[in-house]
């Protein structure tokens, strides 16, 4: 059962509220709420969590909240995925996770500490058969090609919250380009501030618009 739009703007809310309590135990309840009612986890994540992480991140770079603002809704929206949304999805997973689908090494890219979409994204990944390793937030150009090497990976997928962070994504092709290994892995990228245009404009391979059309790019092009 999909969230209408007033629905969603209702829940919307009530996540704001939690936050701003710093109830993590409010917003578990809230989301499992949500579920119990037939919501789709990715559904109540992209139209409910996604637009409330996103205005926060935004409000806080503009100063008109600060960091023990932002650290309660990591903390409350962290325990929503772990407790709800993790579980569900899991549970929900129908692909044969005995044959790897290919290897992929994720992350937050430099100057961005913001997790809560990539780790979506890894956790879809991985209940769909792909070896996924997670390298975490504020991730350099460096990491990811290292991590890269050494896990024989197929895709780097980069995930960025903040428009700040974005031209740390053109230094790791670039830095590909000029090693010379530009070909040996695709490149995935994925967030909020994240455009087609920009993408087909920086030479990178796919585009996710959220974690179930990553998966869907993702086999498209080791496909390819």
């Amino acid at each position: 059962m999909p969230l209408t739009e007033k629905q969603a703007k209702s829940e919307q809310e009530k996540l704001h509220n939690a936050i701003l309590k710093g109830d993590r135990d409010e917003g578990v309840k809230v989301a499992a709420k949500n579920l119990d009612a037939g919501i789709a986890p990715l559904d109540y994540f992209e139209k409910v969590i996604n637009p409330v992480v996103q205005e926060m991140g935004e409000k806080f770079s503009r100063l008109e909240i600060f960091l023990p603002e932002l650290m309660r809704t990591g903390m409350v929206v962290k325990a929503i995925q772990e407790e709800v949304l993790e579980p569900a999805i899991v549970a929900d997973g129908t692909s044969d996770n005995q044959s790897e689908a290919g290897r992929i090494v994720i992350g937050t890219c430099q100057g961005d500490i913001h997790d809560i979409g990539k780790n979506m994204v890894a956790l879809m990944l991985q209940v769909n058969g792909f070896k996924v390793t997670d390298l975490g937030t504020n991730v350099t150009a460096k990491d990811f090609i290292d991590a890269a090497k050494r896990e024989k990976a197929d895709i780097i997928a980069m995930s960025t919250l903040l428009t700040t962070s974005m031209p740390f994504i053109r230094d790791t092709i670039e830095m590909m380009e000029g090693l010379g290994i530009r070909d040996d892995y695709k490149v995935v990228v994925g967030g909020a501030p994240i455009t087609q245009q920009w993408v087909d404009k920086n030479n990178i391979d796919g585009f996710g618009e959220d974690a179930v059309d990553a998966v869907k790019v993702c086999r498209r092009i080791l496909s390819e």
